[in-house]
């Protein structure tokens, strides 16, 4: 396994071209604001937290990405996210996000942290998620004004049928 842990960048994700074989890339808090992997196709983790993206587009040819961390950033809109058919983790805390939107496509998704986000209403979360309906089993939305909604955790449960984690709570 390749595992690259980068340093203070200065705003620029520069001279990965030739880390082909790349599976793990962890780039926190270096003030990247623009996303440029250089078709790193066999990348498998991707951690891009706190950093000063607004914008989800750049992933789409990383095939392989089954995690992918995005914390803390300006992201408003998720996008650039149906061609990642292999992604399991999605990370999209602690953003500007106020609906759910282009995962639908993707079938393995498990763990899905939408919380400390601006999303209104658990209206058309089923849509949104359709293809992972059935995989999801960890789903966090507190600090949303959704999570206020009455039969918040009862609506997420029917929802999602597998659904083992709510937020912090564990069900069994």
């Amino acid at each position: 396994m390749f595992e690259y842990f980068g340093c203070r960048t200065d705003q620029v994700m520069e001279n990965l071209q030739n880390l082909t074989n790349l599976q793990e890339l962890w780039l926190g808090r270096n003030r990247i604001k623009f996303v440029n992997l250089c078709g790193l196709k066999c990348i498998k983790k991707l951690s891009l937290q706190s950093n000063r993206l607004t914008s989800m587009t750049g992933f789409e040819g990383c095939i392989a990405l089954e995690e992918l961390y995005l914390s803390h950033n300006g992201i408003s809109k998720m996008e650039g996210l149906s061609s990642l058919v292999n992604l399991r983790v999605l990370d999209v805390s602690s953003n500007k996000l106020t609906s759910i939107d282009d995962i639908q496509n993707l079938m393995h998704l498990e763990d899905l942290w939408l919380n400390d986000n601006q999303i209104e209403s658990l209206e058309g979360i089923a849509e949104s998620v359709a293809g992972s309906k059935e995989k999801l089993t960890t789903i966090y939305l507190e600090k949303n004004p959704c999570a206020k909604s009455p039969n918040y955790t009862a609506v997420l449960r029917e929802i999602f049928p597998n659904i083992e984690q709510i937020d912090s709570d564990v069900f069994s």
